[in-house]
């Protein structure tokens, strides 16, 4: 299905069938964000990571959406060790993965709201998403810089508190910890719904 661009209005009106998902990704490395915690006076708690690069983690997530239901979050990670040759960012089949296996989990259509990332509005992703098959998808564009109308910021700045001061020793450890994290979020709903709130958007169904 066609797309367009999704304006600053606060409001997104929708069929009752179908979800509106708005997705995003994310970088994660072996090296611990700074955190917060407790220490004797005077003396900076530290912890001492290696300097040397251990690879690092991709990660889109999709939060979907419709009036009257939970909040429900699919993802899909990609790990980059750093190898001769290997991609080092998300392509365009892991996004169509993405998208195809939320259909199958919500049976429904999806309109899809994400930003201009290259990989976003190439030609091949264009392709796909109109093949034969997916007229249950809609893609529309946010506006140029327009973070605060996603909520899936929100889930990242939430996922990122998890891991601060812990120092892996293993791009694997990391993976296993990202991968809790966002799995336990898929059941609660509340905070899901949550980080929609935060963007002022409100769901509406047509009269």
């Amino acid at each position: 299905m066609a797309g367009g661009d999704l304006a600053r209005g606060k409001t997104l009106r929708t069929a009752a069938d179908v979800f509106i998902c708005f997705e995003d990704e994310a970088g994660v490395t072996g090296r611990p964000p700074k955190g917060r915690t407790w220490g004797r006076r005077g003396i900076t708690p530290a912890v001492r990571v290696s300097g040397r690069g251990r690879g690092r983690l991709s990660v889109a997530g999709l939060l979907c959406y419709r009036p009257g239901l939970t909040a429900r979050l699919c993802y899909r990670l990609r790990r980059h060790t750093g190898r001769k040759g290997e991609r080092r960012s998300l392509g365009e089949s892991d996004y169509i993965r993405l998208l195809d296996g939320a259909h199958q989990l919500l049976k429904a259509p999806l309109i899809v709201v994400w930003d201009r990332l290259s990989t976003h509005i190439s030609k091949t992703m264009e392709t796909l998403v109109a093949m034969a098959g997916r007229d249950w998808l809609m893609v529309v564009l946010l506006p140029g810089y327009a973070p605060e109308l996603n909520p899936v910021e929100g889930l990242w700045a939430h996922i990122k508190r998890s891991p601060a001061n812990l120092a892996a020793r293993a791009l694997s450890e990391l993976e296993t910890l990202l991968r809790r994290r966002l799995k336990a979020l898929r059941y609660r709903h509340s905070i899901l719904g949550g980080f929609r709130a935060g963007t002022g958007l409100t769901l509406d169904r047509p009269n």
